[in-house]
């Protein structure tokens, strides 16, 4: 993924953290600040999953994959050479 998108996907998470239509977002970052990792790190792990479901969407010329999305935050924390 092209780095100079990072900031418009945490921007996205940040809105996902507060929308009712994605609790499932919220509890993935509140897991991963209990696990001890840092509010920007973590938000730059859902960022990276975002990212990821929104090219294969856009590779595949299909919607947004919730499902996978949710798949990925529950795969989380990243390792670090998966970053």
């Amino acid at each position: 993924m092209n780095d100079d998108l990072l900031p418009d996907l945490i921007a996205a998470v940040e809105q996902q953290l507060t929308s009712p239509q994605t609790p499932y977002v919220a509890r993935a970052h509140a897991r991963l600040i209990k696990l001890g990792i840092e509010d920007a790190e973590a938000k730059s792990q859902i960022a990276l999953c975002l990212g990821a479901v929104m090219d294969q969407m856009l590779r595949t010329h299909r919607t947004f994959d919730e499902t996978a999305y949710r798949a990925s935050l529950d795969a989380l924390p990243l390792e670090a050479e998966e970053e």
